[in-house]
C-alpha cells in the first residue's frame, strides 16, 4: 500500500492492524478513507502473511460514521461504497477483531457487527444517530436488528440512543470490556490466542459459518464437510496431527 492519509496499516507477527486515523474529524469516513480501507481489506484478504486483523482507531471516537459534510465527486466506480465495504469485510475468511476505543456510530457499527470478535473500552458505545439527521441507516436495520432482540434494537435505532459497552456485552455483541489503556493489549491477546491454532483451520471455520449462514441445514452441513476436507490436505493439518502424536506444540506455516 502507498502511504495512507486517513488510516494506519501495519503487519506484525501475521496480524494486520488497520487503525482509523482521522481523529480531528472523529474518524468520519470520507472517500479517501473508504479507498484506503478498501486497499487494506484487499491486502488482508489476499496476503498470505496476514493470518488475522485488528481494526481500531486513534483519538477519542472510534468512528462517527459517514462524513456528512464531504462534497463527493462523481462516482467513478473505483472506490467501494460503505455498503460494499460491509460485504467485503464480511467475506474475508480470516479472523477479524474490532477494538473499539470510543463511540462507534452509524457506518462504524458496520465495522463492529461484521467482525468476529469485538473488544470495547469501558467508555465506548455503539449507536446509529441517523434519524436525528432525517436519514435512515443500512447497518442498523441490517446488522443490529439481527444481532439483538427486535424490541431492543428498535428502541435504540428509533430513538437514536447509543448502546453502552456493558449493554453490548449483555446483548452478546461484545466479547470483552476493558479499560481504555488495556484495549490494544487485549486485542493482541485475542489475536495470539486465535493464532495459536492452525490458520487454515481457523479460516475454514469462519468460511463454513459465513457461507452456510442462510442455507438449509443439510446444505450447510455438506458445505462445512467439503471445506473441512480441504483443510485435511494442508501442511498445517499434517503438522497438527504429528505434533499431537509427538506431544509437542505445533509449528504453523499457514499452508
Amino acid at each position: 500500500m502507498e502511504k495512507s492519509k486517513t488510516i494506519e496499516y501495519t503487519i506484525k507477527n501475521h496480524v494486520a492492524w488497520i487503525t482509523l486515523n482521522r481523529p480531528e474529524k472523529k474518524n468520519a469516513i470520507n472517500r479517501t478513507m473508504r479507498k484506503e480501507i478498501q486497499e487494506a481489506y484487499t491486502d488482508v484478504k489476499f496476503n498470505d502473511e496476514v493470518w488475522a486483523t485488528v481494526i481500531t482507531a486513534n483519538g477519542d471516537v472510534f468512528c462517527s460514521g459517514k462524513d456528512l459534510l464531504e462534497k463527493l465527486p462523481e462516482d467513478d466506480g473505483e472506490v467501494m461504497s460503505n455498503d460494499e465495504l460491509y460485504l467485503f469485510l464480511r467475506h474475508i475468511y480470516k479472523p477479524v477483531i474490532c477494538a473499539i476505543n470510543g463511540p462507534c456510530l452509524a457506518q462504524g457499527g458496520g465495522f463492529a457487527l461484521n467482525s468476529d470478535i469485538v473488544i470495547m473500552s469501558e467508555n465506548s458505545s455503539i449507536g446509529w444517530p441517523q434519524v436525528k439527521r432525517g436519514i435512515s441507516s443500512v447497518s442498523g436495520p441490517v446488522l443490529l436488528a439481527q444481532s439483538i432482540p427486535w424490541t431492543q434494537a428498535m428502541s435504540y435505532l428509533m430513538r437514536a440512543k447509543f448502546i453502552p459497552a456493558k449493554e453490548c456485552f449483555r446483548f452478546g455483541i461484545a466479547n470483552e470490556i476493558v479499560p481504555l489503556e488495556e484495549l490494544s493489549d487485549t486485542a493482541e491477546r485475542w489475536a495470539k490466542e486465535i493464532l495459536s491454532n492452525a490458520p487454515a483451520a481457523v479460516c475454514a471455520v469462519k468460511e463454513a459459518a459465513r457461507r452456510g449462514e442462510h442455507l438449509p441445514f443439510v446444505d450447510r452441513m455438506f458445505l462445512a464437510r467439503d471445506i473441512a476436507n480441504k483443510v485435511l490436505h494442508t501442511e498445517d493439518s499434517k503438522e497438527g496431527i504429528l505434533a499431537f502424536k509427538e506431544k509437542r506444540e505445533p509449528k504453523w506455516k499457514g499452508k
